[in-house]
């Protein structure tokens, strides 16, 4: 089944940076789901934000005091009904980082979206990389996942 994807643009300045927002965000999603075989009937909430908005999350969620390129909040297990909607949760990306990371790192905005679309999602997912051994698999399946849309190695050059 196809995901429900509800993308909520709060930040105009997305469609200008990025007029496809929407569907690469989406493309990244689909991806990642279908590259763990995902197959019960799912939702995802984005936020396309600004960098003020991102900070303000990162503060009150994470507690640290600065801007972010992407927060994943996977959805607690009383949210999911397995066989009917599973909710896996909310995803944010700010608009500012984000630009400003794929131009320093030499990347097209949409490539650097796309990953970390794909990113965020295997989140969602329960995947992390608290630990070398994580981080491996979470890079691993990510490359995998990119190279299938035909885009390169976000970790080949030390980047992220």
């Amino acid at each position: 089944m196809d995901p429900l994807i509800d993308i909520e643009i709060e930040e105009d300045g997305w469609l200008d940076a990025l007029p496809d927002a929407i569907a690469v965000v989406e493309t990244g999603v689909v991806a990642a789901l279908k590259a763990v075989n995902f197959k019960d009937q799912a939702d995802i909430v984005v936020l396309l934000c600004d960098d003020a908005e991102m900070k303000r999350l990162n503060a009150e969620y994470r507690n640290k005091d600065k801007a972010t390129n992407v927060l994943s909040f996977p959805a607690p297990k009383s949210m999911q009904i397995k066989g009917v909607l599973d909710h896996l949760g909310d995803m944010a990306l700010g608009l500012q980082t984000c630009v400003r990371e794929a131009k320093d790192q030499g990347k097209t905005l949409k490539n650097h979206v796309l990953h970390l679309s794909v990113h965020g999602t295997l989140h969602l997912l329960g995947y992390d990389h608290i630990d070398d051994a994580q981080a491996e698999t979470m890079e691993d399946l990510e490359r995998r996942i990119l190279n299938g849309l035909g885009v390169a190695d976000p970790y080949a050059d030390g980047h992220a």
